[in-house]
């Protein structure tokens, strides 16, 4: 089993370029129990991209994340204090052994009655 999250095309890019180490969420897998992750790039894209591992869980107040992942961050501060307005907790998913597929797949090949995830979801592939 693996975690499938859905992620904007251009967080996607900077991920497997190597930019963007961090994966922020407002909620949720603070001690996932799977450390595999498939990449869901969202529309207009829509296809399973490749994969990454969770080295580790970081969580704390928006500040403290943003001082301790903003070098890797791969967004502007801008758009992560927007992206965490209105809550007070903060979760950072560390990014490593980040795996490209060389051809993206379609999501619905694999998964019958596919709907990308609004946070995440758990897949067996």
């Amino acid at each position: 089993m693996k975690i499938l999250l859905s992620i904007k095309p251009e967080f996607v890019e900077k991920i497997f370029s190597g930019e963007k180490k961090f994966e922020y969420r407002k909620r949720g897998m603070k001690k996932p129990k799977f450390s595999k992750v498939v990449v869901y790039s969202t529309m207009p894209v829509g296809k399973l991209i490749g994969e990454f591992e969770i080295e580790r869980v970081l969580s704390g107040s928006p500040e403290e994340i943003w001082k301790k992942t903003s070098e890797f961050s791969g967004i502007k501060k801008v758009f992560f204090d927007s992206y965490y307005s209105n809550t007070d907790s903060a979760i950072a998913l560390k990014i490593k052994n980040v795996i490209q597929y060389k051809k993206p797949k379609e999501p619905k090949t694999i998964f019958k009655n596919f709907k990308a995830p609004q946070s995440f979801s758990y897949v067996d592939i």
